[in-house]
């Protein structure tokens, strides 16, 4: 694994990481290895912000270097001309501004050929219906870190019922304090605790 690569993600190096991204690419790394060492580097700091050692400004800086490092790495990981196994929808819910395993989500599904749009962080209610309703999306992705946050979750799937929408899409949730049994309780169609499963449960729901 390329250390530099991870360590420079870890401690949010957003200003070293596109160039040492196309270094190691220009010397013949495997792309794939390179983005399991951004995601080592991104593990690594949620494992110090859960132990006390890093704050909130460091795992945003550490999700701001990993987007900067896969605006390199992503198009060496996509096939050229594929065609879209899907499309989907991530955000972080309402109050929550955590979005290191929406990110690594998303890249994980662009990776494997699905239309990802993100609509980014503190999504309101209303905001996560709208985007069903533009995009119509085969999945709603919905993430939060927080146990207060999660809650908003609910909500979200409360007014994708209302406004007619529910049907028409899957909704799959994540994130630290969330658990199968929350989503069951809440009537989401899946609950993913790793980026890792995040493939293969989309696939599943289609």
């Amino acid at each position: 694994m390329n250390q530099t690569i991870a360590t420079a993600v870890e401690e949010g190096n957003l200003y070293e990481i596109e160039d040492l991204v196309n270094g190691a690419l220009a010397k013949g790394e495997a792309p794939k290895e390179l983005l399991e060492a951004m995601m080592a580097g991104l593990k690594a700091c949620g494992d110090r912000f859960e132990k006390g050692e890093y704050f909130l400004p460091e795992l945003m800086g550490a999700g701001d270097a990993f987007k900067a490092g896969m605006g390199v790495l992503a198009p060496k990981l996509r096939a050229g001309d594929q065609v879209s196994q899907g499309k989907v929808v991530l955000g972080t819910v309402h109050g929550d501004v955590h979005d290191i395993g929406k990110n690594l989500v998303g890249f994980m599904l662009s990776s494997a050929g699905f239309t990802v749009v993100d609509i980014g962080v503190d999504v309101s209610t209303e905001g996560f219906v709208r985007a069903v309703q533009e995009h119509e999306p085969q999945v709603l992705g919905m993430s939060a870190l927080l146990t207060t946050t999660m809650l908003g979750m609910e909500g979200v799937i409360a007014a994708l019922k209302k406004e007619g929408l529910r049907d028409r899409v899957k909704v799959i949730i994540g994130g630290g304090p969330v658990s199968k049994k929350y989503a069951e309780d809440i009537g989401a169609d899946a609950y993913g605790n790793d980026a890792a499963q995040a493939v293969n449960l989309v696939k599943g729901l289609l």
